[in-house]
Formats: C-alpha cells, structure tokens, sequence
C-alpha cells in the first residue's frame, strides 16, 4: 500500500489503525491537531506509543486549515485514512460549530489534499448515526439515510455526499465506513464504556438515557481496525449495474463504496451494564433520564457487503471486550 497518512492519529481509532500498518511494514504519517475535546494527555500517551516506531511521523496541525495541503503535495500518500473529525451526538447541541469546521471544512481539505496528490485511495470515517429516524433494522448501507436526527449525523452524511462528488468529478477512489459504537482499550471518555467504569469505580451514578430502554451495536476496537485494514486494500470500482433509475446508496457508477463496521449484534444497555457490573464486582447507582436530543434509541448493523468483499466479520463478544478495557483502566488509571 505504500506510504500512508492517517488523520487523527491521536485519537482512538486513528491510534490503533496506525499501529496496525506500522505492524504490517508501512510507513505512516499521523497528523492530529491534540485539542481538549478530552483529556490531551490520553492523546499524547497513545502518541507515545506510535513514536517507538521508527516508520511513524507525527505532524501536529488541523485540518480545517488550509496549509495541510501541503503536506499532500510534499508527501503524496498512496492511502489516505481520515479519522479526524469532531466526535460525539451529544456534544454537537453545544457546539455546533466545532462540527463545521473539523468535519466539513476539514474534509473539504482532505478530498481537495488527495485529488491534488493523487492519492490511490480515500477511506474516511462515517457513523451509524446517519442512519437517524430509520428505524428498519438491521441497518444496511442499501437504505436511504436522508433524515439524520444530529448535526454530529448531519456532518457524516454530508462527508459522504462530498466523497461521492469526488469519486465521479475526479475518479477519487473513496470508501466510506460506518463504524458501529466502537469500545476497547484506550477509548474515548466521553463513551459510555469510559464514564460508566470511572462512575462505578468512584462509587457515583450513572445517567442512563431512555430509561434504560437502549440498544447499541457495541463494536470492538481490533475488530474495527481489521475491516479497515481490510477495505483499504480493496480500492473500490465503479459498480456497472448501478442504475441512475434505482440509485443504490452503498454503491455507485463512480469508484465509490460504503461499509458498515460494527458487531452485528446489539446488546441492551441494561445488560451492557449488568455485564459491567459483575466484572467490577459492584452495582451501578442508576439515574434514569429520558432520551437525549439527538440520541437513537437502537443501532444494528447489517454486515454482509463487508464480509462478501473483505471476508472479515467482526467476532469479539461483549464480555470479552469489556474484560479487555477494564484490564487496561485498571492499569493505565492505577485503579
């Protein structure tokens, strides 16, 4: 695959799929602009982590800025993993801005960066959130997702009309992956695997949106990194059975392709907790609120484009993955 840039490579995903091509031979560029959405030193210390490897670059800037590109025009990456973006549903009712400027001005810069350098391929991150007021499920990447319920939503269908743009104005090979609830080791505190442990362990209440009444497809993160790995070698063509008259969402007469990444079987949020709690050893104080603005009450992902075309299905069971974080809290947070 040859040289690689991955954005956002502080952050969670961006972390680990940087890792993982470094472990497979690559070269690879990270670029992370380390603001205090959370806590920077978590940020630093998976950067830490990356620097022992002498095939890693970091280079701190922002991609809403126009000077990233000129890093693709010196570096001219083969694959480009955009992982950077302005996290979080609930986040977005605060700051909306935020959101414009990370995740449509800063991916503006990317498509603009990889159609000037000629990058080989463009995977980018989108979300089950797209999925908004559709309520069929499982979710398929063959349903029309036009009515998101958050701007966080709002900004990832838009990323991925933007691909779309591109693949057909410029032939940008641009695969667009929905990730599913992603949970493990070094994850985001502002998730609900990350508040809950602390929550627990510090012996406060946990806020437990709709009653309890939840369900996500809670996806864990190696095997997220692996359908990337995966779907980056596997440039996307153009479909030639696409009709304009029956338009497929997942595909396209341009080199374009959308993906879900996620477990392919949701849990409920009350025995996502009751799992946690046996493996703490103690019982959750449970402050149960309505549903938040913006929040969906189930997501579960239809995988079968995925497996077809990358022969990969995520496997990780919930208790393992759970098991697996707190081991890695427990050290990194000295509990």
């Amino acid at each position: 695959m040859g040289k690689i840039l991955v954005t956002g490579a502080a952050g969670f995903i961006g972390f680990y799929v940087a890792r993982r091509f470094l472990d497979a031979g690559h070269t690879v560029t990270g670029v992370d602009n380390l603001n205090d959405y959370y806590d920077v030193n978590l940020k630093k210390a998976r950067l830490a982590i990356l620097k022992d490897s002498p095939a890693f670059r970091f280079i701190k800037t922002d991609i809403s800025q126009k000077r990233i590109l000129s890093l693709f025009e010196k570096d001219e990456p083969e694959i480009v993993i955009h992982l950077a973006a302005q996290a979080g549903v609930r986040y977005s009712l605060i700051n909306p801005h935020a959101y414009g400027d990370s995740n449509l001005t800063g991916f503006l810069n990317i498509l603009e960066g990889c159609r000037r350098s000629q990058c080989a391929h463009l995977i980018f991150a989108s979300s089950s959130s797209v999925y908004g007021a559709n309520t069929r499920m499982p979710f398929t990447v063959h349903h029309n997702v036009d009515h998101p319920i958050s701007l966080y939503a709002a900004t990832k269908k838009a990323n991925e009309l933007m691909a779309h743009t591109y693949a057909s104005l410029y032939r940008l090979p641009c695969t667009g992956l929905r990730f599913f609830t992603v949970y493990g080791p070094w994850g985001r505190p502002d998730m609900a695997l990350f508040l809950f442990t602390k929550a627990i362990l510090e012996g406060r209440s946990i806020d437990v949106y709709n009653e309890g009444k939840m369900s996500r497809d809670f996806t864990y993160i190696d095997d997220v990194v692996e359908g990337v790995f995966r779907v980056a070698g596997k440039i996307p063509q153009a479909d030639p059975n696409w009709l304009g008259n029956r338009p497929d969402p997942a595909t396209s007469f341009a080199p374009y392709r959308i993906y879900n990444i996620g477990n392919n079987n949701p849990v409920k949020l009350l025995e996502f907790i009751r799992i946690l709690e046996r493996q703490l050893g103690r019982k959750a104080k449970m402050n149960m609120l309505p549903i938040q603005p913006g929040d969906v009450p189930a997501t579960y992902a239809d995988i079968d484009d995925l497996t077809r075309d990358v022969g990969f299905k995520p496997t990780t069971p919930i208790e393992d993955g759970i098991k697996h974080f707190l081991k890695w809290y427990r050290e990194y947070y000295k509990v």
